[in-house]
């Protein structure tokens, strides 16, 4: 079963377009294409390509070569199986597109097996061209829509084998139900859209505050002082069950209307030094207590 379709992107990423420049003069780094061989730059239209043969014997394939081999259509979408969503494993799954119908005619085919695959919550598994690459990929439906996420071949996803601890573990009961208690609070009122990129927000305002000549506010970052090879696992779950509670710290307004977020300093170590007086100050009243107890009473009489 085939599907004239129309692929579309689906997403597009926060990347800053940067390059490599001179450290000096700020001159742009360009690459040439050279010959190993003799040394000379080699124009695109005399370049081919080589793989490697089982021996390590370089083979130079032409267009020509490449033209024989079996790739379908690019605006075909080869439906293999149609299977439950459930049953493919997200491992597999790589970049998403949206599918629009290639033509009018394809139109009816295309609502067809939207409306298929939405009434019975499953997905096809398909092949299809993109460049010169035959793809796996899984086709679903989405609202008014069809999307299609490519997919990587079974023997390409890694067995993991030597991953998971080989030490002894005990959970113990108390922390499993503080780890279900901590995912119940940070599952509460979670917005996916209110989560950001905030590494890149910071990247974009540092390129345009030295455009100008100056220099973003440096945010304050809380970091860890240190790491500890034992850790606590209850106290951690304790502690993040308590900080979810909480939520995020509310930005403190700033006079020139830009907010801050604040952090709470640690509280200041007390001081031993009194306590230690007043323990030896008591040791020194019992020393002479008792003193006066073992001094022998005087006969009377």
């Amino acid at each position: 079963m085939s599907i004239s379709v129309q692929l579309y992107p689906a997403t597009s990423e926060h990347r800053s377009p940067g390059h490599q420049v001179h450290r000096d003069d700020g001159g742009r780094i360009r690459y040439k294409r050279v010959c190993e061989l003799d040394g000379e730059e080699v124009v695109f239209a005399d370049i081919a390509k080589a793989y490697e043969a089982a021996d390590g014997t370089q083979v130079v394939l032409t267009d020509e070569d490449m033209s024989e081999l079996p790739l379908p259509s690019k605006k075909i979408v080869d439906v293999l199986a149609f299977v439950d969503e459930a049953a493919i494993d997200p491992l597999m799954l790589s970049k998403p597109y949206y599918l629009g119908p290639a033509s009018s005619a394809a139109a009816k085919p295309y609502v067809l097996i939207r409306e298929a695959l939405a009434g019975r919550s499953r997905a096809a598994v398909t092949k299809i061209t993109l460049s010169t690459r035959e793809s796996l990929a899984l086709v679903r439906a989405q609202g008014e829509i069809l999307t299609l996420q490519t997919m990587l071949w079974p023997d390409e996803l890694r067995a993991p084998d030597g991953i998971a601890p080989t030490e002894k573990v005990t959970i113990r009961p108390q922390e499993l139900k503080m780890a279900a208690s901590l995912m119940d609070t940070l599952s509460e009122d979670f917005d996916l859209d209110e989560v950001h990129d905030d590494y890149q927000r910071a990247m974009d305002a540092l390129v345009e505050a030295k455009a100008t000549g100056g220099h973003p506010e440096a945010e304050e970052v809380v970091r860890d002082e240190g790491e500890s090879n034992v850790v606590d696992l209850m106290s951690v779950l304790t502690a993040s069950v308590k900080a979810a509670e909480k939520g995020h710290a509310k930005p403190a307004k700033e006079t020139d209307g830009k907010t801050r977020t604040t952090t709470r300093s640690r509280p200041a170590a007390k001081s031993t030094s009194g306590r230690a007086a007043a323990k030896k100050s008591t040791s020194s009243r019992a020393e002479a207590k008792k003193s006066t107890s073992t001094r022998p009473r005087r006969k009377t009489g």
